[in-house]
Order: structure tokens, then C-alpha cells, then sequence
């Protein structure tokens, strides 16, 4: 299997975050392999139950090409052309999880060791299977993150900031609303205040950014609603702080504003000759904090068309990026 039919392989496992057990059980199958052949070691490291990290090592790991495992729906399966490999995760990150494999391969069929793999879960939603790696480092002092930059080292991305929006009301026939109580009018009411809401801007990151992702609510259209919601997700440039002291004033009290998540802005370690760039997704990166050591972000593939029916990869980046990889982990092992 070359890295273009691991790839799709990849790909047409369905790994929906919370769903990551079917591709943790072939991540595994695929590292565990290596390890027999090449004197390593290989772990399911458990998270939740039916959800797992899968780790990999050989030697006394200095370096870890670590990514996610978990997807975003809709699942969709792979189809390749001569310049690209489509399908959902193609780029995020099945794509840069074949590339990790094929680099740590080569590394280790010429002579290197000292470098782990590292495969998680959860980053789509909530960073599960980075928190729970962290309590459970092993030594490692660099941590290569794969997410899409199109091979460029990012040297800063910016951090999230989710909250879920609960209004609570009083049901009555629509016919007498003076008998009830608008949820639905409560969290409109919220959403707009919120929406007013000035964000930081960083010279470097660019500008925070807030997008009202979801709202549900209510029971029938001629009834008065009981309860509302909405889920927001805030790009931050820094550690938060102001952003959310600004949220919950304009939530005011008739209105619940849940913290659901929340990850700073980070500034990352950049090596001679690498080209760089600024993203502004959030990672795991910050969930590992210092514990598989300094971090380092970089991948094949655009983020521009990760999360969409568009997703696909280059495979001349795919094949540049264990290129890529293989030289961090001999310049950083030095």
C-alpha cells in the first residue's frame, strides 16, 4: 500500500468525532505493524470508553508526529484524480496521518529511531484525546502537529472560544402571548447584543471572529416557545479573558451563557528555511500545553477546503510532507 491508496484507505473509514473507533482499530493495526518490524512499541491509550489515542514508539522518542483522527460530518467516501485525493478527512487529517506513517516508515527503514506517533481523538469538538495525552506524556521534547497549512510552518493560530446560549420562557397558546413567556425572544434579543460585541485584534493573528453556528428552540408555531439555544464559536487572538467578560454582559441575565470551550491563541517555534504562516484555526496544540514538548504546526493541504463537500488534498503535498516530516525529526533529534 503506497501513501496515495493509505490515504483513501483512511478516508473511507467513517471517524465522525465520537465515532473514532473503527480508524483507531486500523491506526493501530497500521503502527503496530511498524513497531514489530522495527523493534517499537504500540498502545491504545483509552479516553473514553470506545474511544482511544493511538500511540507509537521506538526508542527514546525526542520527537512526536502527532494529528487528529476524529473527522467533521458529513462523511463522504474518496475518489482520486491525477492532481488531488477527495473525501471527507482528506485533508483533515487522513491525508497527514498517512504522511506521519510513511515518513516515520522511512526514518526508521534508514537507521532512526527516537520518534513516536501519536494519533488522537476529539479535536473537532473538544480537544478529548489531547487533554488526556497530556496527562499521560512520555517524555517526548518536540511535538510536530499536523493540520492543513499547505506545508508551510505556521508560526501562530488562534484559539477558540465556544458557549452555548440558554433562554428559558413560559409556554401558552400563541392566540394570548401575554400569557407567556418568549424564549425565542429572549435569546434573539441575546444573539444581537452579542453580535455587537467588539472583539480583539492582534497585529500578528489578525481579527477575532464570531460565528453563530447553531439555534434551536420552541414547539410548534402557534405556541409560545419554553426554550431556546444557540451554540457560538469565537476565533481568539489572545488568552480569552476580555472576550469573555464581554459575552456574558451581553447575555445579560435573561439569557444563560454556558462556557463550553475555551483555548488561547498560541505562538509557535518556526526552524531555518521553512517557509511560514499564520492560521486562524484552532488545534490541539494548546490542549497538550508543554507535555509532549515545544510544539510545531505544519501539514499538506488547505484549510480552505477542509470542512466542506470540496474536501480534497494535493497529492504532490502529501508526498512533499513526508519529505517534510522526516527532516524535522532528523533536525530536531540533533
Amino acid at each position: 500500500m503506497n501513501v496515495f491508496e493509505l490515504t483513501r484507505a483512511l478516508v473511507d473509514i467513517e471517524s465522525i468525532t465520537e465515532n473514532e473507533e473503527c480508524m483507531g482499530n486500523a491506526l493501530f493495526a497500521h503502527v503496530l505493524e511498524l513497531a514489530a518490524k522495527y523493534g517499537g512499541h504500540a498502545e491504545r491509550l483509552s479516553v473514553v470508553p470506545q474511544r482511544f489515542n493511538v500511540l507509537a514508539w521506538w526508542g527514546d522518542p525526542r520527537v512526536t508526529l502527532s494529528t487528529h483522527m476524529d473527522t467533521v460530518p458529513p462523511f463522504f467516501p474518496s475518489r482520486e484524480d491525477d492532481e488531488y485525493i477527495w473525501g471527507r478527512g482528506a485533508c483533515d487529517t487522513k491525508g497527514i496521518i498517512a504522511s506521519m506513517i510513511f515518513a516515520a516508515r522511512e526514518l526508521l527503514e534508514e537507521g532512526h529511531r527516537n520518534v513516536a506517533l501519536l494519533f488522537v481523538v476529539g479535536e473537532e469538538r473538544n480537544s478529548a484525546g489531547a487533554f488526556a495525552a497530556a496527562q499521560n506524556a512520555r517524555g517526548s521534547k518536540f511535538l510536530i502537529n499536523g493540520e492543513p497549512t499547505e506545508n508551510k510552518l505556521a508560526i501562530g493560530c488562534k484559539g477558540a472560544l465556544r458557549y452555548e446560549l440558554v433562554a428559558n420562557g413560559r409556554l401558552a397558546h400563541s392566540a394570548y402571548p401575554e400569557l407567556g413567556d418568549s424564549a425565542i425572544e429572549k435569546l434573539l434579543d441575546a444573539l444581537e447584543k452579542v453580535r455587537r460585541v467588539p472583539l480583539p485584534v492582534d497585529k500578528m493573528l489578525g481579527p477575532s471572529t464570531l460565528n453563530i453556528g447553531t439555534i434551536a428552540g420552541g414547539r410548534a408555531p402557534n405556541v409560545i416557545p419554553d426554550q431556546a439555544r444557540a451554540e457560538i464559536f469565537i476565533r481568539l487572538v489572545d488568552d480569552g479573558d476580555q472576550t469573555r467578560t464581554a459575552i456574558k454582559q451581553a447575555a445579560g441575565n435573561r439569557v444563560e451563557a454556558r462556557e463550553v470551550l475555551a483555548i488561547p491563541a498560541v505562538r509557535l517555534g518556526s526552524l531555518p528555511d521553512f517557509e511560514t504562516t499564520v492560521v486562524s484555526y484552532t488545534t490541539d496544540i494548546p490542549a497538550f500545553g508543554d507535555t509532549w514538548g515545544k510544539p510545531y504546526l505544519i501539514g499538506p493541504g488547505s484549510i480552505h477546503v477542509a470542512h466542506t463537500a470540496e474536501e480534497r488534498i494535493p497529492k504532490k503535498q502529501i508526498l512533499e510532507a513526508v519529505q517534510i516530516y522526516k527532516r524535522m525529526v532528523k533536525e530536531l533529534n540533533t
